[in-house]
């Protein structure tokens, strides 16, 4: 027995070793590049603010004047007045304007005008050298490679989008933050840009690796070895102790003799996660002939209920109309349906019934939840909601919606709700009178044309508020027109990537043959949703309908 607790032992401290390096290594580079993000998005929110106020409200038509004659005027030294204002009261290393020119080894920028601080214009003055003037050509100051990025930015920038070029020079690490100079008619004239010495990161690039290194070394052997001799007294020790009464269970189990089977204790007395398991593995034995008991009679009791699940699944099934042609004997029409649920049962639900002899009833719906709870309440809302359509004396869909929520809101402790969109659809006419309770947007198809997305008024859910109020709208169908309604579980069915299909693909799917009948409509939908979804499971249940208004002939 001892083999295996020092193998154990050897494994656990290799790996608190390992582990503690990798955790102060991965540390230290994210501590450091969270570090260096934030000082480049500190320099880079400040040097857009000084470009921003540098090129902000002022005359750059004057400027272009100024550049094209290469003359300095009264607008030129209102530009340099407000740079060196600037100069002055920010914490900057240069602010200055040029034209990028080519690409150049020397001679690939031309200056416009430079900010300065007066202790600056003195040390000009002290050297005997003029400040950077109107027109004064950079010479070998910026690298090819740089110069044509900054041609590029100069010709293919937007209006407002700024260039960050983080740089080492002989004066230290430099960040600069440019942006194009546009006229009053959004003409590029020139490139404004700031510098600002990044003394902090340079200073970090310094000292942060060393520090990192010292504080991982000490850390990790203080950490190491206290954790070692931790797990040892309260890991190792007593695992060696399971491992031999478990072993003994083991050669015990492997005999026929049912009754035989029990656990040596192994007397870990500690209150621990240890001493629960030691407690647990004693009297799994005693359990074990307990457990298969129970599972026998739970695996019966699944089974009743999955021939209960099937028996209430035909029964559902059998509530929806399976008659696609309401009236057999009218050809002004086409009608099919169709419901998938993702369990067993489910809670969307479809109908469509004539209120009169010219008015035929379309109803859409989806329940909150799934299985059982669902259903039922799908029952219920679709018995309602038909009753007061039927027997509700000629209501429009929104009254109809009305009195149907109200009903449903009474007694609705589980807190369930349905989505319903209720049409009803004049035969004589081709107008649909319908209403939205929360539901899908309908997709509608007029002859010659494709499907598109109707953007109805939506009301509130049913059972959800009492004396909600709906509104209804009218669509007027042409002959040969067709309308789809269908359930949330269409646009959001999603595939293994965590994608869903949404309505853009969903009015792609519709329109692979927009003028088919509605019988070979959905089958079309619902292959385009299965490509689409693949091998995933199905999250929700998909219901669909549709109708193709053919009018008199």
């Amino acid at each position: 027995m001892e083999g295996p607790k020092k193998k154990l032992k050897n494994s656990v401290i290799f790996a608190i070793v390992v582990f503690t390096l990798l955790l102060s290594a991965c540390l230290g580079v994210i501590g450091y590049r969270t570090y260096l993000s934030g000082m480049l998005k500190r320099y880079q929110n400040y040097e857009r603010g000084i470009l921003n106020l540098t090129v902000s409200d002022f005359d750059w038509d004057a400027i272009e004047k100024c550049i094209e004659k290469q003359e300095e005027d009264e607008a030129f030294l209102k530009l340099r007045e407000r740079m060196d204002h600037i100069k002055r009261n920010t914490d900057i290393a240069w602010l200055y304007m040029f034209e990028p020119l080519n690409a150049n080894e020397v001679d690939n920028q031309r200056y416009v005008c430079t900010g300065n601080r007066p202790e600056e214009y003195e040390a000009y003055a002290a050297r005997g050298e003029k400040p950077v003037w109107l027109g004064k050509m950079n010479g070998t100051e910026v690298p090819p490679a740089v110069a044509q990025q900054y041609v590029d930015f100069y010709k293919n920038s937007k209006p407002g989008e700024f260039w960050y070029y983080p740089n080492k020079t002989e004066w230290g690490y430099i960040y600069t933050t440019s942006l194009v100079v546009r006229n009053s008619s959004e003409k590029a004239i020139g490139v404004m840009s700031v510098d600002i010495y990044m003394r902090d990161i340079e200073r970090t690039l310094r000292i942060y690796p060393l520090v990192v290194l010292l504080a991982t070394i000490i850390l990790s052997a203080i950490f190491i070895t206290g954790l070692t001799l931790w797990l040892n007294r309260r890991i190792i020790k007593p695992l060696t102790k399971l491992q031999v009464s478990a072993a003994d269970f083991v050669s015990k189990a492997n005999g026929e003799d049912v009754e035989s089977l029990n656990f040596a204790d192994p007397c870990i007395k500690t209150k621990d996660e240890m001493g629960s398991l030691s407690n647990a593995l004693v009297q799994m034995a005693s359990e074990t002939k307990g457990y298969m008991s129970k599972l026998l009679a739970e695996t019966a009791e699944k089974e009743r209920i999955s021939a209960d699940l099937n028996a209430a699944a035909n029964i559902q099934a059998s509530m929806l109309p399976h008659i696609m042609h309401v009236s057999p004997e009218r050809n002004d029409y086409e009608l099919f349906a169709s419901m998938n649920p993702a369990k067993e049962v489910g809670g969307d639900f479809y109908d469509f019934f004539f209120i009169d002899k010219t008015h035929l009833a379309l109803v859409i719906a989806d329940v909150s939840g799934k299985g059982i709870p669902a259903a039922l309440f799908m029952v219920i809302s679709k018995t309602i909601i038909k009753n007061r359509a039927v027997s509700g004396g000629n209501l429009s869909p929104a009254k109809i919606l009305e009195e149907s929520n109200n009903q449903l809101c009474e007694g609705n402790d589980a807190g369930l709700f349905v989505t319903v969109w209720l049409g009803i659809l004049d035969l004589e006419t081709g107008i649909i009178t319908a209403s939205n309770a929360g539901h899908e947007f309908p997709a509608v198809r007029q002859p010659g044309g494709k499907f598109e997305l109707f953007q109805d008024k939506h009301g509130f859910v049913l059972a959800g508020l009492e004396n909600s109020k709906y509104t209804d709208y009218q669509i007027k169908l042409e002959p040969g027109a067709t309308i789809f309604v269908y359930t949330d579980g269409v646009p959001e069915a999603t595939n293994a990537n965590e994608e869903l299909f949404e309505l853009e693909r969903l009015e792609q799917a519709l329109n692979i043959n927009p003028n088919a009948s509605p019988e070979d409509l959905l089958p079309i939908v619902r292959g385009e949703v299965d490509k689409f979804v693949g091998d995933a499971p199905q999250f929700d249940d998909l219901t669909m309908l549709s109708l193709k208004y053919i009018g008199k002939k």
